[in-house]
């Protein structure tokens, strides 16, 4: 049996650290206040020069704490997702994007946060970080998933434009991608597009950007996933899928 590491006293309290820094950062988001290293520094019961050991500058804050809340946010949409058994991902997608859309509306500034945090295009660092994006990975998870099972059509290489090709080829999106053989990456080209409309959507709406009566209604983001049904295989689930979808939709949007 191998040998596990245990942290040390000062790892764990390193650790713990973080974790106040992003507990603070949430509750300053909640609060509406400014997210700062100076606020959150104060809210810990520390100066700005001793939370400079853990996050060196503004970035670091943002990129650690923006991760943490998209990791956790996850991890409760995956929960609700797995009330459906693992052999059926079209409807655990189907609640994990009902949810992805309400914590947007609730959590408007986490999710502004996490979403509107713009990556220099020379910026290698961040760009690799956006790749591990918890949220990315369990969306293309079960994408991938969906394609096994009902084995959707994507395009071939060659009829994609030169960019895309390149872009699905040496992705930079938070995909596992190894799985899948260059030949097929056309696959990616759909990831890309049905998160597109995914995020674009619920981007509206959670900053307001549209009719606050379809917001409301949920209507435009029914309508949005309903016409993925077909492109993802998923017409003959189409009846059952717009079940799930209404249940999870007559959640009130409560913060």
């Amino acid at each position: 049996m191998p040998h596990l590491r245990v942290p040390t006293r000062r790892e764990r309290q390193r650790e713990a650290t973080y974790d106040e820094i992003v507990a603070v950062a949430a509750r300053l988001l909640d609060e509406g206040a400014d997210l700062s290293l100076r606020a959150v520094a104060a809210g810990m019961g520390m100066t700005a020069p001793a939370l400079y050991r853990y996050v060196s500058n503004y970035q670091q804050l943002v990129d650690l704490v923006a991760f943490e809340l998209d990791k956790a946010a996850t991890a409760t949409w995956a929960e609700a997702a797995a009330r459906f058994p693992e052999d059926d991902p079209a409807a655990r997608l189907t609640v994990a994007c009902a949810r992805f859309r309400h914590w947007a509306l609730t959590k408007p500034r986490e999710f502004a946060l996490v979403f509107a945090n713009p990556i220099a295009e020379a910026d290698t660092e961040r760009r690799e970080l956006l790749t591990v994006s918890t949220s990315g990975h369990y969306f293309t998870d079960l994408l991938w998933q969906i394609w096994e099972r009902y084995r959707f059509p994507y395009p071939a290489l060659d009829e994609l434009d030169p960019v895309i090709r390149e872009a699905v080829l040496e992705p930079l999106i938070p995909a596992k991608a190894d799985h899948i053989p260059a030949e097929e990456r056309g696959l990616l080209w759909v990831y890309m597009r049905s998160w597109s409309a995914l995020y674009g959507v619920v981007t509206l709406e959670s900053t307001g950007h549209c009719d606050p009566r379809v917001i409301a209604s949920g209507q435009l983001f029914r309508a949005t996933i309903l016409d993925w049904l077909g492109p993802l295989g998923l017409g003959e689930e189409r009846e059952r899928l717009t079940a799930i979808l209404d249940e999870e939709l007559a959640r009130p949007v409560t913060s």
